[in-house]
């Protein structure tokens, strides 16, 4: 789960992570209202969207124009810039040609920047730790650093049992090249940052960019912070604070249903049962020609209704023209599969070809159930079979 730029700092907030002082507005009046309580006489004003980028980003209804993230030095300002960016499309690099629309915007005070930094945490898969990242390219993309200069990016895995340590902090900071009081300011920053990651159950906290400031602070400039899904049912404030405007409406859908589903670019409909089948099922498609349309995990606790949601779903994408279903039967039998299976094809009215592949528990059973449908369903083997007959199938019907 994702959240906006200024609910991150109102969270990072709440354990001590330093943070400008700003107010979100949803109005070029509000905007107003929000920048009287800042000091100024510099005022920032930010687009709020999910999607790195902004500053650079450009509107579609002023292509040659300012970003989504401008610097401006009076109250009037606020509210022109606020007035042209509400309600207006934002294409960044992480956004796509489509955009996102800006329906909330973040007025912050400006700052003395005198250096830009990059600071993250996030779970290194390689070691299982909270890992720290940083690096003294601040405000660059870090895939952009990691590919042209590695070597500008500092590394400390974490302990769990210790967790973050001063010592841990004091060897990046060195490594950042902060002095004096800076290095004390950024052991507390770090610190803290450590304890809103833990305790908020984040799965990764990124401060791009951590200025230091002419009097020798420390504070995020921004934040990016994403969560496990997994520990959302102890996380009630992170909850409040989705945003489904900015969510894909067919992924909100699933969650519903507690389906796994992303949309991709293809055109063969996937629906299968555990993350690591569906990444075969995926790899497969793509290995006999065509190109997966979805990710969609239905889960080992499957049933009839939850994969007559997944079959909408699925069919809600109109650039699908093709559906592989593959089930393993091991905590749900086949036969239960299969009969879910007849019961969404019917109820759907499926106008493109069906391939099903079923294996595990009672799959003889399953199969007879498909066979007797009296439906157009046709029966897989195999996974290679499955991917074959339904790339030959939508190749015919094109």
């Amino acid at each position: 789960m994702n959240i906006h730029e200024y609910q991150a700092k109102t969270l990072l907030a709440k354990y001590g992570v330093p943070v400008p002082r700003g107010g979100v507005a949803y109005s070029p009046d509000e905007a107003r209202e929000v920048a009287n309580t800042l000091p100024g006489p510099v005022y920032v004003v930010k687009s709020q969207i999910h999607a790195g980028g902004r500053g650079a980003g450009r509107f579609k209804n002023d292509p040659d124009g300012k970003g989504g993230v401008r610097v401006v030095k009076s109250i009037d300002e606020v509210g022109e810039n606020a007035k042209a960016m509400l309600g207006q499309t934002l294409v960044t690099k992480q956004t796509g040609a489509v955009g996102k629309d800006v329906k909330r915007i973040y007025i912050e005070e400006g700052a003395d920047i005198q250096r830009e930094l990059y600071l993250a945490l996030l779970v290194d898969r390689a070691t299982s730790r909270v890992t720290i990242m940083a690096s003294t390219e601040g405000g660059m993309e870090i895939e952009e650093v990691a590919a042209e200069t590695p070597e500008k990016i500092l590394q400390q895995a974490i302990d769990p049992v210790s967790g973050a340590m001063p010592f841990h902090a004091r060897k990046i900071a060195f490594g950042l090249g902060l002095e004096g009081k800076q290095i004390g300011a950024f052991v507390k920053f770090l610190n803290s940052l450590y304890q809103a990651y833990v305790g908020l159950d984040a799965s990764l906290v990124e401060v791009n960019p951590l200025i230091v400031t002419g009097d020798g602070q420390v504070l995020a400039l921004d934040a990016k912070m994403t969560f496990d899904d997994n520990a959302l049912f102890r996380q009630s404030e992170v909850v409040d604070m989705r945003d489904l405007d900015e969510e894909d409406p067919a992924e909100v859908e699933a969650s519903k249903h507690e389906l796994n589903y992303i949309k991709l670019d293809g055109n063969i409909g996937c629906m299968v049962n555990g993350a690591g089948l569906a990444m075969a099922t995926m790899d497969i498609i793509k290995l006999y020609g065509s190109e997966p349309a979805n990710f969609l995990d239905v889960g080992g606790g499957a049933n009839k209704e939850r994969v007559i949601a997944a079959f909408k779903i699925i069919l809600q994408d109109a650039a699908v023209e093709g559906i592989l279903v593959n089930i393993f039967g091991g905590i749900v039998r086949c036969d239960v599969i299969a009969e879910a299976v007849v019961a969404a094809a019917q109820e759907v009215e499926l106008h493109v070809p069906l391939v099903v592949r079923l294996e595990g528990t009672n799959v003889e059973r399953g199969k007879e159930i498909l066979q007797d449908s009296g439906l157009k369903i046709t029966a897989a083997d195999n996974l290679a079979d499955g991917a074959e007959k339904v790339v030959k199938a939508v190749q015919e019907n094109a």
